[in-house]
């Protein structure tokens, strides 16, 4: 009787499962699904480690943000599962996080509140946007050339900050910047790092990022320069971050630039990852169109506004989710399983705790290479695409500032099409765009 009623328990489960994912109709099983939730959050754990490293910088508390992030991952990855059945998981973007601590913190000196306020309006606007179906229409008009120059800036400030948290690349009043002391212990586990993950990813080994975080800090301990704090505690109080962001004071029209770029770098860095992934996964079409589309950009719009309110940097879709992918995996099952893993990291945050900045750098530098390779798209014997490409990826770095970036590639669009009479090519959306900035340079920049 007692089998009978565990096979009962069993059946009754796996047709809950059946109806709420259709596992079958997806060719998938839940084992299958198990197994990639877990290949994809071993992919992207490191972001608990590196968020918070990151976001300290900014001088907010290192460990409400470890809890944050894991919070945060948690739900929007178990709403994707749950409300758009896709295998894709969310958490805090790379490279937007690095930009609201290092830029409009450390580089414009806001409180951490302000720029923690300038992420939430954004990200509003991108609710705004998706629920009236504006977000469709920008994706689909503004042009390749710009979305991928943006994506390659956004991927060398990255690599930028990396190389000089780990001490490879430092200020000089002579030349700007220089190489820093090579033979210093964060440089050369910096430098372990990024190798280790490298190598590793190129032989196809998914966790290269956190097995490069684990054997750095080691290293760092061994050396006597990281304390360790043991593994498992109770999770620390969210109450430093937790609704301390100040909505009012990041309304000044000084920001508007900068609530701009977080909107809009969100944008496309989820939208292209969405696509992507579904695109592996065999989900989506040939115009990118894919299931429940509507209601995968409603959830991942939603938790960039619940991260803001939280503690914690824009949130988008993960492309680590491939990797769950890559090994099966076609339902929210997946997504749902990455959810369950983060909620239960919380109870690792001493781990969180001991990782140096240096052994977050070499997944930054790493996260810059990957962004980069997007160039390859750009037609470069065509002038009127190169130009505007390049100066949206180089003034990223060499301005500090991704809104510069975004401001000078949309102007010299429109200049470069004009100036060779194929004014015709510019649609209304980047024109639009471009006017908007010029008036910030006028009106704003030069006051």
């Amino acid at each position: 009787m007692n089998q009978q009623h565990q096979a009962a328990n069993q059946a009754a489960g796996q047709g809950l499962l059946e109806r709420l994912f259709a596992l079958q109709g997806h060719g998938t099983n839940a084992r299958t699904e198990v197994i990639a939730g877990i290949t994809t959050f071993l992919t992207m754990v490191y972001i608990v480690f590196v968020n918070p490293q990151i976001l300290s910088a900014a001088g907010m508390d290192t460990q409400a943000v470890f809890v944050t992030t894991c919070l945060i991952a948690g739900i929007g990855s178990i709403l994707m599962g749950l409300l758009a059945n896709l295998p894709i998981a969310l958490a805090p973007a790379m490279g937007l996080n690095a930009f609201f601590a290092f830029v409009v913190v450390a580089g414009m000196g806001y409180s951490w509140q302000v720029g923690m306020g300038t992420i939430f309006w954004g990200a509003l606007g991108l609710l705004i946007l998706t629920l009236l179906r504006v977000r469709y229409w920008l994706i689909a008009n503004i042009p390749l050339t710009l979305r991928v120059g943006i994506t390659a800036g956004i991927g060398l400030l990255i690599a930028l900050l990396g190389l000089h948290n780990a001490g490879i690349v430092v200020a000089s009043p002579a030349t700007m910047v220089t190489v820093g002391n090579l033979t210093s212990l964060p440089c050369l586990l910096g430098l372990l790092g990024f190798f280790i993950i490298c190598i590793f990813s190129a032989r196809g080994v998914h966790s290269a990022v956190l097995i490069a975080i684990v054997v750095t800090t080691g290293l760092g301990w061994l050396f006597g320069d990281v304390t360790f704090k043991g593994f498992v505690s109770m999770p620390p109080s969210i109450a430093p971050v937790f609704g301390q962001l100040d909505l009012m004071g990041s309304l000044d029209i000084s920001l508007a630039g900068i609530i701009f770029s977080f909107m809009l770098v969100n944008l496309f860095d989820s939208s292209g990852t969405l696509i992507g992934v579904t695109n592996r996964a065999k989900l989506a079409d040939d115009k990118g169109h894919f299931p429940r589309m509507k209601q995968a950009l409603l959830v991942d719009s939603v938790s960039s506004v619940g991260g803001a309110f939280m503690g914690t940097s824009s949130v988008t879709a993960f492309i680590e989710s491939s990797s769950g992918v890559a090994v099966g995996g076609r339902t929210g099952l997946t997504a749902i399983v990455v959810g369950i893993l983060f909620l239960l990291a919380i109870f690792f945050s001493p781990v969180a705790a001991m990782v140096p900045a240096y052994a977050a750098a070499g997944a930054l530098i790493y996260v810059g290479v990957l962004m980069c390779s997007e160039l390859t798209r750009v037609k470069w014997e065509d002038l009127t695409e190169a130009v505007p490409a390049f100066m949206t990826a180089v003034m990223m770095p060499f301005s500090f500032s991704i809104t510069e970036g975004i401001a000078v590639g949309f102007i010299s669009y429109c200049v470069m099409k004009a100036g060779t009479g194929r004014w015709r090519e510019i649609n209304p959306c980047v024109l639009v765009v471009a006017l908007l900035f010029v008036l910030k340079f006028v009106w704003v920049d030069s006051h």
